[in-house]
């Protein structure tokens, strides 16, 4: 697995009140909440990996959606890949180690 951090926009959409608290917790071990439910997570190719299977293990396949949009690397920068209208979008400010 690649120790290179890239930057994920995680976005789900759960149709279930339970699984959908449960998405939230686990993403807030990862990321920065943007919105309700959207996520900037910055993570190594094993992160991605665990993120990926912890969220597999919660969500009803045949319910709820995940989406998981790769931002480019760590210290590409922000402007470049997002436009953002109203409030700024929240500065990724911790480092998750899990």
């Amino acid at each position: 697995m690649s120790s290179v951090r890239r930057r994920y926009l995680v976005c789900y959409d759960v149709a279930d009140p339970r699984r959908l608290r449960r998405i939230a917790q686990t993403c807030e071990g990862w990321g920065v909440r943007f919105q309700d439910s959207v996520f900037e997570c910055l993570l190594d190719g094993l992160g991605f990996q665990r993120l990926r299977g912890r969220l597999d293990e919660i969500i009803n396949h045949g319910q709820d959606r995940v989406l998981m949009v790769d931002l480019g690397p760590e210290d590409g920068a922000p402007a470049a890949r997002y436009t953002s209208l109203g409030q700024p979008p929240p500065v990724q400010t911790r480092v998750t180690v899990i």
